[in-house]
C-alpha cells in the first residue's frame, strides 16, 4: 500500500512581518507533503495542490500607521487565531503536524493572547502538556530548560525537577519522533568552567549533576565545549539551562538552516530559527532557508510517526 502523504498545517504569523512571504517562497519548490496554509485571505498563496484556510483580510485600514494599536492588535488577533486554527485541526487528526512562521510577542498580548511565546502557548491549547524547545540543526539539537523569562529568574527556575522532565520530554521526543532509540543527552552547565568546584557558583554541584545522574546524561559540562562535542556526533542534544546560550550555539552552529521543533506535543510543530523581521518585509530580501527546513522536518517527522 502507497504511503499516505504527511498533512502539514502552516500559519503565516504576524501579517505585518516577512512570514507570509518566506511561506511562499519555501514553497516555490515541490514538497511532498498536502498543504492547509492559514492566515488572511489576501496573503496565503495561490499554489498547486496547497488548501486555503482564510480567517480574515489583513489589508483593510492598510493606510494606518503600521505601528497603531488596532493595527496591532489585528495583526495579533490574525496571528494567534492561524494558530488555534492549526492546533484544532491537529487535535482532531486533520493534520499530522504543524509548522508556524513567526509572530511578535507584543502583538499576540495586545489582542489577549498573552503567553511568553509559542512553546508555552502550544502546551496550554496541547491540554497543557510537558513540552521542550529544541533548535535542530543538521549537526546539532540544543534543548532549553527556561525559555523565555529574564536572566535574573533563571537561577530560581532552574531546579533539578525542571531539568529532568525536560530531559524526558527530550529522550521521548527523539526516540518517537527522530527514531533515535537510545538518546545521548548532555547537560550544558550555567557558570564558567561548570562552576569550578564551587568557586563560580554552585548550581552544578546542587542542580545540574544530579539531574544529569537521573538522566543518565553527561555533564554538567562547560558551554565553552558541550556545544563542540555535541557537533562532532558525541551526544544527539544538549539540554542548554538559559535561553541565550543555547539560541547562540544554534545560530552560530547554523544560521538561516535551524529549525525549532516543540517536543512533548501530541503533533509535530516546526518553526524558523527567526523573528518577524519587520524591518525588510515585503522587500523581496527575507531568506527562506529556514521556513523551507521547517517544513522539510515537519513532512518528515511526519511521515515517521506514520509508519
Amino acid at each position: 500500500m502507497t504511503p499516505r502523504r504527511p498533512r502539514l498545517a502552516v500559519t503565516l504569523g504576524d501579517p505585518r512581518g516577512i512570514g507570509p512571504e518566506i511561506v511562499t517562497a519555501a514553497l516555490s519548490r515541490p514538497l511532498d507533503a498536502d498543504l492547509t496554509i492559514i492566515g488572511a485571505d489576501d496573503q496565503i498563496p495561490v499554489l498547486p495542490g496547497v488548501v486555503a484556510a482564510p480567517i480574515g483580510t489583513w489589508k483593510q485600514g492598510a493606510g494606518a500607521r503600521p505601528d497603531d494599536r488596532p493595527r496591532v492588535a489585528r495583526a495579533g488577533k490574525l496571528a494567534g487565531h492561524a494558530v488555534e486554527r492549526a492546533v484544532a485541526l491537529a487535535l482532531a487528526g486533520e493534520v499530522d503536524a504543524i509548522v508556524t512562521a513567526p509572530v511578535e510577542k507584543h502583538a499576540l498580548h495586545v489582542a489577549g493572547f498573552r503567553y511568553p511565546g509559542h512553546t508555552e502557548w502550544l502546551a496550554h491549547l496541547a491540554g497543557d502538556v510537558d513540552v521542550a524547545m529544541m533548535l535542530a540543526a543538521e549537526r546539532l539539537r540544543v534543548v532549553l530548560v527556561t525559555t523565555h523569562v529574564a536572566f535574573r529568574d533563571v537561577p530560581a527556575l532552574l531546579t533539578v525537577d525542571r531539568v529532568v522532565r525536560t530531559g524526558r520530554v527530550t529522550s521521548r521526543g527523539l526516540r518517537e519522533w527522530f527514531g533515535i532509540e537510545a538518546p545521548r543527552l548532555a547537560v550544558c552547565a550555567v557558570n564558567p568552567h561548570a562552576g569550578e568546584q564551587g568557586l563560580f557558583g554552585d548550581e552544578e554541584d546542587r542542580v545540574l549533576a544530579p539531574a544529569a545522574a537521573a538522566l543518565g546524561a553527561a555533564g554538567p559540562i562547560p558551554a565553552d565545549t558541550v556545544f563542540v562535542r555535541a557537533m562532532r556526533g558525541e551526544f544527539d542534544a544538549v539540554l542548554a539551562p538559559y535561553h541565550d546560550v543555547g539560541m547562540t550555539a544554534i545560530k552560530v552552529a547554523a544560521f538561516g538552516k535551524g529549525v525549532n521543533v516543540t517536543l512533548g506535543l501530541p503533533f509535530p510543530r516546526t518553526s524558523p530559527d527567526h523573528g518577524t523581521a519587520f524591518d525588510i518585509a515585503g522587500q523581496g530580501v527575507a531568506d527562506a532557508g529556514s521556513m523551507r527546513e521547517s517544513l522539510e522536518l515537519a513532512a518528515r517527522l511526519a511521515s515517521h510517526l506514520a509508519r
